[in-house]
């Protein structure tokens, strides 16, 4: 269960939420030009773009959950069970596995449009990355500052929709997700004026009373409605420092607090981190469930002509500062 949304002031923004119940270890991840990238059906990749986002360590493979490549274009991978479909290999295709995707379309990819035209191509490939790490079943966002696209590769195929509220949680298909925010025309940033009866004097008795009806619960269509919501009303100025902290304040709203989503297991399912990047400069930015201090790695700091993975491990433990 996952959120991931953009956001556009003078820069683009783009981020997610990762709610599950456990960590696979995720650390920060740089991946240089010059790392090559192999692909179990393509070759490999000697040179590309390079990106910066959160991924798994394993076998010194980029295994994104989201990343933004050097030229602004994001993409994001969030859990699709039930509905995601991998088929067997295809000679008239491009056989990319699910673990490959993200890698496969920003190596190469510089605007959506350009994602679109390789994605058309893309035969998902029901093969798993290892017996440890068994297929997952996804949807992706991909976003530049100007365009935002939902790809979902279903029992129908592919289906790539525009995205116009640079939103996307996980069930029930976008196209649905869109239908159902038809329910909730009547929300408003403002304060409701009265139309329930002619002559009845009704007036308001707190402030926020326009968005009345606004789900408040954690499934993947409220949270969808609701961060789309708070998204598509949020306002800042237009600094760095403004503009991260509304996009996190973005983020909030849908985040998951231990203990109010229990599994069948008895574990509870939180928000394990959530992210923000500046598309337009590469600097990553990230919270932890357990340290809400805003970290950043700045991807230009680093050789992004060399040869080798960079990793950085995340900082927990809550980070207080103290005033006396």
């Amino acid at each position: 269960m996952c959120t991931a949304a953009t956001y556009r002031t003078r820069d683009f923004y783009f981020g997610r939420t990762l709610d599950y119940d456990f960590s696979y270890g995720e650390k920060v991840l740089i991946t240089p030009r010059n790392y090559p990238l192999h692909f179990r059906d393509k070759g490999s990749l000697e040179k590309h773009y390079a990106m910066i986002g959160m991924a798994c360590a394993a076998e010194d493979y980029p295994l994104y959950y989201e990343a933004v490549n050097e030229n602004g274009l994001g993409m994001a991978g969030l859990n699709f069970v039930g509905n995601a479909v991998l088929k067997e290999k295809e000679d008239e295709k491009d056989n990319i596995a699910q673990f490959e995707l993200i890698p496969w379309i920003l190596s190469q990819c510089s605007n959506v449009k350009e994602a679109c035209s390789l994605v058309e191509k893309v035969n998902l490939w029901n093969i798993p990355f290892s017996e440890q790490l068994p297929l997952a079943q996804l949807h992706w966002m991909i976003s530049d500052r100007e365009l935002s696209i939902v790809v979902e590769f279903v029992q129908e195929g592919l289906k790539i929709y525009e995205n116009p509220t640079g939103v996307l949680t996980n069930n029930p298909t976008f196209d649905k997700q869109m239908s159902n925010l038809r329910n909730y025309m009547h929300l408003s940033a403002k304060e409701p004026e009265n139309q329930f009866a002619p002559g009845l004097k009704l007036e308001t008795y707190s402030r926020g009373m326009g968005a009345i009806g606004l789900p408040g619960d954690l499934s993947s269509q409220s949270r969808f409605v609701r961060a789309a919501f708070v998204r598509m009303n949020s306002k800042s100025g237009e600094g760095e420092a403004e503009s991260v902290s509304q996009f996190f304040h973005i983020l909030n709203s849908v985040d998951q607090p231990l203990g109010c989503c229990e599994l069948e297991n008895g574990q509870y399912e939180i928000t394990v981190y959530s992210c923000c990047c500046n598309a337009d400069k590469g600097i990553y930015y990230y919270t932890s469930y357990d340290n809400h201090q805003v970290t950043a790695v700045d991807m230009h700091r680093e050789n992004l002509d060399g040869k080798e993975l960079i990793w950085f491990s995340l900082i927990k433990g809550e980070q207080v500062r103290w005033q006396n």
